[in-house]
């Protein structure tokens, strides 16, 4: 059985995210890809807690943190938000951590956050986190060309979509994909 589950960001996580966020791994799908300073990570980072308009959490495998999701731009009166998340531990990639990152987040804005669209947006070149988004029930919604520019390049963005309704068709099946990969029925289930 693979333990995995999502606890709320706190101060023990400063020094972790920074360095994740600086490693090459990470920074390579990210829409800037400079290394961030102390004093920008250190503003960024004590804003989190004061800001109504996103939620982060880390990414635990086996007890042990793995990477970010979070759950940003949150509209309540338009009735969405944004995910994003990186997995930034080698060891935990292409376990499916991501997808059961992405159910949490998805259980939890369609549920007790009463939103009705999740958007994410993804570099064209990171093919993996496309798929993944797809395989959750995301719908490719936009091409944003040119949108970003990675190693002095410019790329293109594909813009992907979440309804709360396709959420309720694709749920169950997505569900018994994790169950299936060995993810818990409590990890699942359990609110955020």
């Amino acid at each position: 059985m693979i333990i995995a589950g999502l606890r709320p960001v706190d101060a023990s996580d400063r020094e972790r995210l920074l360095a994740w966020r600086n490693s090459p791994q990470v920074a390579a799908f990210m829409y800037s890809d400079h290394l961030i300073t102390r004093e920008e990570h250190d503003r960024w980072f004590d804003g989190l807690a004061e800001n109504p308009r996103r939620r982060d959490w880390i990414i635990l495998l086996e007890g042990a943190p793995v990477g970010l999701t979070s759950l940003v731009d949150i509209d309540p009166v338009q009735g969405r938000g944004t995910i994003a998340r990186y997995i930034a531990e080698e060891s935990a990639r292409g376990q499916g951590v991501g997808g059961f990152a992405e159910f949490k987040i998805a259980d939890h804005a369609f549920g007790p956050l009463g939103l009705r669209k999740l958007w994410s947006e993804v570099l064209a070149t990171n093919q993996a986190a496309l798929a993944s988004h797809l395989s959750s029930g995301f719908q490719r919604e936009a091409l944003l060309r040119a949108h970003v520019v990675k190693r002095g390049q410019p790329t293109d963005v594909i813009g992907l979509g979440l309804l709360a309704e396709a959420w309720r068709d694709e749920r169950p099946s997505l569900r018994r994909r994790l169950l299936a990969k060995g993810f818990s029925e409590i990890a699942l289930e359990t609110p955020l």
